[in-house]
């Protein structure tokens, strides 16, 4: 199963990832994978600098900001999904990329794009809700808990099946910052058990 890792930022989610295939995480009898490319939305990020490290082919494909909004989000899709052929990806995963996948791939990778969101949804999903803002607004509303969600993507945001969540308390005195560094080591777990709980469930599909 060749993985195709999608980032925009520092990458710690994909370091998780490439720990995770080094130390055979991803090998079992119901099937193997691999990250045979990772993606970025962003041209410089430090998540390139870790799979480039790690020997693995680091691309960049930034949305066309000479495009309208809902264009722009087709035309970066459509280049993704043919990156995404063009490696053969038998998976995607979206390890805090902030781009909203619409079109062709949803349809062409039903099933098989996986997303990992700051939250434990259907709480703060949705379009523009990512990062800090997710956290700012779980402290807005009191909330006693919170943490993270891996779940299949589809035509919406943040809307797709639930695969695993796990959850933190929220501590008084808590801010955004001090509440996302408590979530962030649940993400690194959370993310490698769904990419190796998906390996043999798409591997059998396949075969």
């Amino acid at each position: 199963m060749r993985i195709l890792v999608l980032v925009s930022g520092s990458g710690t989610n994909l370091q998780a990832l490439i720990d995770a295939e080094k130390n055979g995480r991803f090998a079992s009898t119901g099937g193997s994978g691999r990250i045979a490319a990772v993606l970025s939305g962003r041209a410089g990020v430090y998540a390139l600098e870790r799979a480039r490290a790690a020997g693995i082919p680091a691309l960049t494909e930034e949305p066309d900001r000479g495009l309208p909004k809902e264009e722009r989000r087709r035309e970066l899709s459509d280049r993704i999904l043919r990156v995404a052929r063009e490696q053969n990806a038998g998976l995607l995963v979206l390890a805090g990329f902030l781009s909203i996948l619409e079109g062709d791939i949803i349809s062409g990778y039903a099933g098989r794009i996986i997303n990992l969101h700051p939250s434990l949804l259907p709480k703060y999903g949705g379009e523009g809700m990512y990062g800090g803002r997710v956290h700012r607004a779980v402290l807005a509303a009191g909330e006693k808990e919170s943490g993270c969600t891996v779940h299949i993507v589809d035509s919406g945001a943040d809307t797709g099946p639930v695969l695993l969540q796990r959850k933190v308390p929220v501590l008084e005195g808590d801010t955004p910052e001090t509440l996302a560094e408590r979530i962030r080591p649940e993400e690194h777990i959370a993310i490698v058990d769904a990419v190796a709980a998906m390996i043999p469930r798409l591997t059998k599909t396949i075969r």
